[in-house]
């Protein structure tokens, strides 16, 4: 199993409890849960809203993606909850 860490809270989980977020290679587009063909830059989060808080709180998901990240995409991963 592969592990990987929630850029919210620190914990290292199996990649398939987290959240994938990628910045796309070519177009930099920031994309959640993508399929295994895109490359590109990646973060992880847990399925929880205090990590999805955490990571926009003090910039983390945009330091890790070094992206800006939109509100439309923070507005997406907190309705996913």
């Amino acid at each position: 199993m592969t592990e990987r860490k929630c850029v919210g809270c620190g914990e290292l989980k199996n990649r398939d409890e987290l959240i994938k977020i990628t910045k796309e290679h070519i177009s930099g587009n920031v994309i959640i849960n993508p399929d295994s063909k895109v490359f590109g830059r990646s973060a992880y989060l847990c399925y929880n809203k205090s990590c999805v808080d955490a990571a926009f709180k003090k910039n983390k998901l945009q330091k890790v993606l070094k992206t800006s990240i939109s509100e439309e995409l923070k507005g997406k991963l907190l309705n996913e909850f």
